[in-house]
């Protein structure tokens, strides 16, 4: 079947996630295993690489297993030479690596804005780029950007995460323009998660705090709200819409309920998407000095 195929359920089908050694990541490396896919994953994080490859190999899916900084032009290249070498060809990749990051524009610095668009743009662009000639060699690719809700809604505090979002949105739907107006055998798919439970909020504070930057109690607070209020959806389940969406060739996955909504707000409302989420951001601030 057709659907089977797309996410690499009959075998032969090699499939490429980068930040697998979390998060989403890990979760669509495992859902990808147990539909017997043959695996190449990567991740900045040796050791959650490495539990990762465990998980997938206890299913039954050795995989091609390689620490990448995916804002490495030439380490995502050499990665896929590796993959494309070991098994000869490739048939879908997941671009999913990423951070999070960014303050308000006033408060962060060009370093800070230059990583989050080096590993959430740029690393987006080299995986695409390094790894679409072997989608089209294949003959039945496909490639699978992961965006966010923030890749169509503007927040504040996140001036350069949004911003790479929304250029990967835009950058994946014109790579899925030219697949078509070329007639190339590469099917394309930008995903937009909304609150997905993962390390990603704890992560940027941890970053933000090793590079010495100012950080206080409201700070912390924000990102415990985050953990508790806003990162819901299991990984797994995530995965799970993602990958049923790819098998059913969808150019755009909106993952969960609070993506759905976001999405429906800024197509009936465009303009009122900034003031909405201006006041859902001092409502954050309000309800940290409370502490509720």
């Amino acid at each position: 079947m057709s659907g089977d195929r797309q996410t690499g359920r009959g075998p032969g089908k090699v499939v490429v996630v980068t930040g697998a050694g979390s998060g989403i990541g890990r979760a669509l490396a495992i859902g990808l295993a147990r539909r017997g896919a043959r695996l190449a994953i990567c991740d900045v994080d040796g050791p959650g690489l490495e539990i990762t490859r465990l998980r997938t190999e206890a299913l039954g899916a050795p995989a091609v297993v390689a620490t990448v900084d995916v804002a490495e032009r030439m380490s995502v290249a050499a990665f896929a030479t590796q993959v494309a070498e070991h098994y000869g060809v490739v048939h879908q990749v997941y671009n999913n690596a990423g951070v999070a990051g960014g303050r308000r524009l006033l408060d962060d610095s060009y370093d800070g804005i230059e990583r989050v668009l080096r590993i959430n743009l740029w690393g987006v662009v080299y995986g695409t780029k390094e790894f679409l000639p072997h989608l089209i060699a294949s003959g039945d690719g496909h490639l699978v950007n992961i965006s966010s809700v923030n890749g169509f809604l503007a927040q504040p505090g996140l001036t350069s995460y949004c911003a790479a979002k929304f250029a990967v949105r835009g950058f994946t739907e014109t790579v899925r323009a030219e697949m078509l107006a070329d007639a190339l055998p590469v099917k394309v798919t930008v995903v937009h998660p909304g609150g997905v439970r993962t390390n990603i909020a704890t992560a940027a504070f941890e970053h933000a705090r090793e590079e010495g930057e100012a950080l206080g109690t409201r700070d912390e607070q924000r990102m415990d709200f985050y953990n508790e209020k806003l990162l819901r959806m299991e990984p797994a389940d995530a995965a799970e819409i993602i990958l049923t969406g790819v098998a059913a060739g969808r150019p755009r996955i909106l993952v969960g309920a609070s993506a759905r909504r976001l999405d429906r707000l800024t197509r009936l409302l465009p303009a009122a998407g900034p003031a909405i989420t201006a006041w859902f951001d001092r409502h954050i601030a309000a309800t940290e000095e409370r502490g509720d």
